[in-house]
């Protein structure tokens, strides 16, 4: 197959005109808004020596440095700026920092982030209205869907079940089994769904359970979503995501990276920018 000059690789981004203006303001909302909530800003190297912890390997563009260790183009953020800011810049006495770069995935997948990570913080609740205040700005109506990576352990543990079951959304293996309250919590998506569960549950999964009511309660328009599973590895506690139709415009969650526990969130600059492009108003 002949390649033209003008062509780019399938998954690669170009913007320009309206859609590069787009991705400038929202930058300039996002950088704004976080340096108020006492974010620093860090860029970090496109390359890096620990991503397989985050991804996994298939996922990853590698290659080899001068001594040949294996190194791989960034396909996240998350785990660079823990490892950066605790072991390079522990003089630097921050723990929160911001971040608006890509991240990029075999085969030549490449998505642009706005991230900002909480070191040593589980305050989930501030990532959350952050993001939300930054979507208001941007006059977008999302919903907030509150998950919690707890609920698919302990699933496992209670009930012998492997996580693909989780990974691959296989519900209809929850179903299956006949357990009242199991297919109650998998169809379960509203704020009374959840309250109901509590007097049904094992007593395991009451406290994930009450996580999510707490992180939800000041939004009217949250939905929540018990048994969801995210495929980055080192999410363990609540999670969120904002949703506009089918696209998903920010996401973050309570993670553990080398016994240090955090809480961070990413909003997906490309989604992002789609949706406001589509705005005849913009």
């Amino acid at each position: 197959m002949q390649i033209y000059e003008h062509e780019i690789p399938s998954g690669s981004r170009l913007y320009f005109g309206k859609s590069a203006k787009i991705k400038r303001r929202i930058e300039r909302l996002a950088s704004e808004l976080l340096e108020e909530k006492s974010f620093s800003e860090i860029i970090t190297p496109f390359f890096s020596y620990h991503q397989r912890f985050g991804l996994k390997e298939q996922k990853l563009l590698r290659l080899s440095d001068e001594s040949n260790h294996e190194v791989s183009l960034r396909g996240d953020s998350t785990i660079d700026v823990v490892r950066i800011a605790t072991r390079r810049l522990k003089g630097q006495n921050q723990s929160k920092w911001f971040y608006i770069q890509p991240v990029f995935c075999y085969p030549s997948m490449e998505f642009y982030q706005i991230g900002a990570e909480m070191l040593g913080s589980s305050e989930l609740g501030l990532c959350v209205s952050i993001a939300d205040e930054l979507l208001s700005k941007l006059e977008l109506s999302t919903h907030l869907q509150i998950s919690n990576m707890r609920i698919p352990y302990i699933l496992c543990e209670l009930l012998g079940l492997d996580m693909s079951v989780f990974e691959q959304g296989r519900i209809e293996i929850l179903l299956a089994k006949n357990i009242p309250w199991l297919s109650r919590l998998a169809k379960a998506s509203t704020k009374s769904d959840i309250k109901a569960l509590l007097s049904l549950v094992p007593a395991e999964l009451k406290d994930s359970l009450e996580l999510m009511l707490r992180l939800g309660k000041d939004y009217k328009n949250a939905v929540y979503a018990p048994i969801y599973y995210s495929k980055m590895r080192y999410y363990e506690g609540l999670f969120f995501r904002f949703l506009k139709e089918n696209s998903i415009l920010a996401s973050g969650g309570v993670y553990e990276i080398e016994a240090l526990t955090c809480a961070g969130f990413a909003v997906h600059c490309d989604n992002l920018i789609e949706s406001l492009t589509n705005k005849q108003e913009f």
